[in-house]
């Protein structure tokens, strides 16, 4: 009897034990941070807010794990997405819409937005500059139907340029711009940071003018994912926007100096007084949004461009392809 008392007892240890096993693993898992593949078009100080979320920890606040993957080209970027290689692709929301009109069922949703304001800036081979000065001029301005080459149309139409007289190279890959520069072809090119102080630094050109300052208004580079994903990982798109949101309130809150010592590892050749500088040229540009929200009108904005561009033949449902819930 007492025997039979004993494995009684042995038997109902060993599954509180096995229950208690379980309930700890299960609860390690819950803790285990989700990583997420991001393919970014470039890599830049133009984005500081994502670098930021990353280096102060507010994506693993939010038990999630970044993995970026430069991807450049926002073709190639949407291509990455929809190919299932990444969850998030980061560029300009055109390629969502070119996606979507092409009547691909699980369509690029935007999730989140980042910048307002184009981010690259003119290199001339001249220090002396003036918006005409591109007339008869040949400009290297990457993809044809992309962000940069769409911005940098408008830029040139509202400072009067005749967009005609200028040659524009659509046919130099969007990676290989600064070293068609430095090989001599065209008289400008447009270029984001690090690229343009380093072509200023080493005496291959001249910082002389900000796209962003003339282009208006848009979401200019954001965060997108598959329809399915969306709708299957709602919570994971929440807190991927709070640690968005953290980082653009961060970097609107505290100096270029700070910026650069935080995100210095994401440009391991780069020096962190440069780095600064580059942070500093964004800032002036006021470049980000206030939070990840994509408003409709800034939306419609991007969309007027296109279509005066004969890119889009009219506007696509903006509550369809624009989720900030």
């Amino acid at each position: 009897m007492k025997k039979k008392l004993l494995e009684s007892l042995f038997f109902i240890v060993l599954i509180g034990l096995i229950i208690l096993t379980y309930t700890l693993t299960k609860n390690d898992k819950k803790k285990e941070n989700k990583t997420i593949k991001i393919a970014e078009v470039t890599h830049s100080a133009f984005y500081t807010p994502l670098y930021v979320s990353i280096e102060k920890g507010f994506f693993k606040e939010e038990n999630l794990e970044i993995e970026l993957l430069l991807t450049p080209g926002a073709d190639k970027v949407a291509s990455a997405v929809l190919s299932g290689d990444v969850e998030v692709g980061f560029a300009g929301p055109e390629s969502a819409i070119y996606v979507y009109k092409g009547e691909e069922k699980d369509y690029l949703v935007t999730f989140a937005g980042l910048t307002k304001k184009d981010g690259q800036f003119i290199i001339g081979r001249k220090s002396t500059f003036n918006w005409k000065d591109l007339e008869g001029k040949e400009v290297l301005v990457g993809r044809k139907g992309g962000m940069p080459a769409l911005n940098f149309l408008r830029a040139m139409k509202n400072a009067g340029v005749d967009i005609s007289k200028v040659n524009l190279n659509y046919s130099i890959d969007f990676a290989s711009l600064s070293g068609a520069f430095i090989g001599n072809t065209g008289d400008y090119v447009n270029v984001f940071e690090p690229n343009a102080t380093m072509l200023e630094k080493e005496n291959y050109g001249h910082i002389v003018a900000s796209i962003g300052t003339l282009s208006g208004e848009m979401p200019y580079t954001a965060f997108y994912t598959k329809k399915s994903y969306l709708e299957n990982n709602q919570e994971i798109i929440h807190k991927f926007r709070n640690a968005i949101n953290k980082g653009i309130q961060y970097t609107k809150e505290h100096s270029s100096k700070e910026l650069a010592s935080i995100i210095i590892k994401q440009f391991p050749n780069t020096n962190q007084s440069d780095l600064e500088k580059y942070i500093d040229n964004y800032k002036k540009n006021d470049s980000w949004l206030e939070n990840t929200i994509i408003k409709e009108e800034i939306y419609k904005n991007l969309q007027d461009l296109m279509i005066e561009n004969n890119l889009l033949d009219t506007y696509v449902p903006y509550d369809q392809l624009i989720n900030n819930e």
